[in-house]
């Protein structure tokens, strides 16, 4: 429909790329800071964020790289902040919730199923290491699973709830969709739920077109047409062409350098705001408008920026 409106989330800097990748990821809590109110500024409603050793790069579940990333952010922009609770490969359940329970976030996500999830086929392309750690970590996740276990996804639903905090759901493949179901019938998570279809990843769907298309069909037919609202991330090259494939479909988009280091084949991004300007120009030409965090909130049900903790 001309004009409907477009969530962009910008996911800032994730825990799967390395500084040796790009050396434009932003790793200190003031790079990710100005990086995020760069890319709301050209367009994001939603800013997801990790943070990093600020040393080297290392993700970590520092509460108080957290607050200062968290705070910066609200201090000059109103963008709705999507705290990520993914965190990184050795993290405890304690440590990856910790800022929902500390900061009470409008919005965090919670991937709704164990999985295969692993870069070690991507240290090939590396040539130089910047930090020892980085190689080791991408080598390790060859024998790495992503634990998100029906006692640990019903824990983290109970704090989401506590906190008044909308968990943002990422799927990553069709059994994650039954997974979804099954805890609604148990009344572990209430309806409307906000979703995050997740392609291309190591150990989940490919970026392809019918991946996107059977995930999101089997959602409806799980969980009812009118019961959630979704967004799609397409890994790497795939991230412009399965975001316009979803703002086709009706659904809303993510972009970043969590996802995608280049804007261009051989070209590498120098900031998040780049990405979301060029989601947004195809956003424009396909006669949408992408929302701003006002219409986010009102779109996915959010308590509103005075109710967090930060």
């Amino acid at each position: 429909m001309p004009g409907q409106k477009v969530i962009v989330t910008a996911a800032l800097t994730g825990s799967a790329h390395f500084p040796s990748m790009s050396p434009y990821l932003p790793l200190t809590p003031e790079q990710i800071v100005a990086d995020g109110i760069r890319a709301a500024e050209a367009g994001a409603a939603i800013l997801h964020i990790h943070v990093r050793n600020p040393e080297n790069g290392m993700p970590s579940p520092d509460i108080e790289l957290f607050r200062r990333v968290l705070t910066g952010i609200k201090a000059d922009s109103n963008a709705v902040i999507c705290v990520s609770t993914g965190g990184g490969m050795g993290m405890s359940t304690e440590q990856r919730a910790s800022p929902v329970t500390t900061f009470r976030p409008e919005i965090a996500s919670l991937n709704f199923g164990s999985m295969n999830f692993s870069v070690f086929h991507v240290a090939e392309k590396v040539r130089d290491w910047k930090y020892p750690w980085e190689k080791l970590g991408m080598l390790a996740s060859e024998d790495y699973i992503f634990p998100n276990t029906f006692k640990t996804l019903r824990e983290f639903l109970t704090l989401f709830a506590a906190s008044e905090t909308k968990p943002e759901v990422e799927i990553y493949d069709l059994g994650m969709v039954n997974n979804l179901a099954f805890m609604i019938g148990r009344g572990q998570i209430k309806l409307p739920v906000h979703i995050q279809f997740v392609t291309g990843t190591l150990g989940g769907v490919p970026s392809t077109v019918n991946s996107l298309v059977t995930l999101v069909n089997a959602t409806r037919d799980a969980l009812g047409a009118g019961n959630f609202t979704w967004s799609a991330i397409g890994a790497g090259r795939f991230q412009m062409p399965i975001c316009t494939v979803a703002m086709a479909m009706g659904g809303h988009v993510r972009v970043g350098m969590e996802d995608n280091l280049y804007l261009s084949k051989g070209v590498l991004v120098t900031s998040n705001a780049e990405l979301v300007q060029k989601i947004v120009r195809i956003m424009r030409e396909l006669g949408l408008e992408p929302a701003s965090p006002a219409e986010a909130r009102a779109i996915l049900g959010l308590k509103g920026l005075d109710e967090v903790n930060y």
